[in-house]
């Protein structure tokens, strides 16, 4: 079978979690190759095995290198590996494993990595990754590299995912739509949001900026937001070092919003280094919708 038809075949078990994004009909995989909607939508299954959901055009920021550069950092180093294993603790503690499978949305998953990171931690439970992003080069991406899950090309405003379809919704480091989230997660569903702390890549911001208020990120307006919609059920805090070499260097900036607008001899500088020691400071917030 080529990439196309096995995705269309794992697509299939799991069609009952989507719904057309036109008219939010049921869908069906018709040959696989199509998901096709009660209403003759169709959505053609990309050669590389994903499907682009989207009805409008996107101006997404991230282009192929930045996702090849995060893709190298989250399964090359371990910059990350204290919050995939954290993460995957709490979905096992909180995630009833009688259920088969649970099902697990990444919204806005980037090129997946976080995902296929966290999925892996989870190997003693049985699940079913669907990653979903704005941007085609990422869920790109994502597809050809990790064959397990489900990748979607979709708006998170207005996500093409059946209602209560979800039992555990991911939301690392991206942008939320709450309304979205509460709709598709199961009754007592869990939500885990992972959000930056006042020392997250510090390193990154004190040598790329000069303005003091651009090396300080707080998280208070989100944490409040977060829990005025959903019952906060427990925080960690994270905060750790890990020492990166230069090629990691290169592609933590390479994946980073933070230096797109900075002048290159800053860049030069905090890469003129053999390695590094970058901090990660990060707050996962844990909650439920308790419907």
């Amino acid at each position: 079978m080529t990439n196309k038809e096995k995705s269309a075949e794992v697509i299939r078990k799991f069609v009952h979690a989507f719904k057309c994004p036109l008219c939010n009909s049921s869908m069906e995989v018709v040959d696989l190759k199509s998901l096709v909607c009660s209403n003759n939508h169709t959505f053609d299954i990309a050669k590389q095995g994903y499907i682009n959901l989207m009805t409008r055009s996107s101006n997404s920021h991230y282009d192929k290198n930045l996702f090849e550069s995060r893709q190298k950092i989250i399964m090359e180093s371990s910059l990350y590996s204290v919050v995939h294993a954290k993460i995957s603790e709490i979905i096992k503690e909180h995630v009833d494993d009688s259920i088969y499978p649970i099902m697990i949305l990444d919204a806005g998953c980037g090129e997946g990595s976080h995902l296929q990171r966290i999925i892996e931690e989870c190997n003693n439970i049985a699940t079913i990754g669907v990653g979903l992003d704005i941007s085609k080069a990422g869920i790109l991406l994502a597809a050809k590299k990790y064959k397990k899950s489900i990748w979607l090309v979709g708006d998170l405003a207005n996500s093409p995912l059946e209602d209560r379809s979800f039992h555990v919704i991911l939301n690392i480091l991206s942008p939320s739509n709450y309304k979205e989230f509460k709709r598709v997660l199961v009754p007592k569903g869990l939500i885990i949001k992972v959000v930056p702390r006042p020392n997250y890549l510090v390193e990154l911001r004190e040598a790329l900026f000069d303005d003091n208020e651009k090396k300080v990120y707080q998280n208070d307006e989100t944490v409040d937001l977060f829990k005025k919609n959903f019952y906060l059920k427990d925080v960690f805090n994270l905060s750790y070092t890990r020492k990166l070499d230069h090629e990691e260097l290169e592609n933590l900036v390479k994946m980073s919003p933070l230096s797109w607008n900075s002048e290159k001899a800053d860049i030069g500088v905090f890469l003129n280094r053999a390695s590094s020691e970058i901090t990660v400071d990060l707050d996962i917030l844990v909650g439920s919708n308790n419907n």
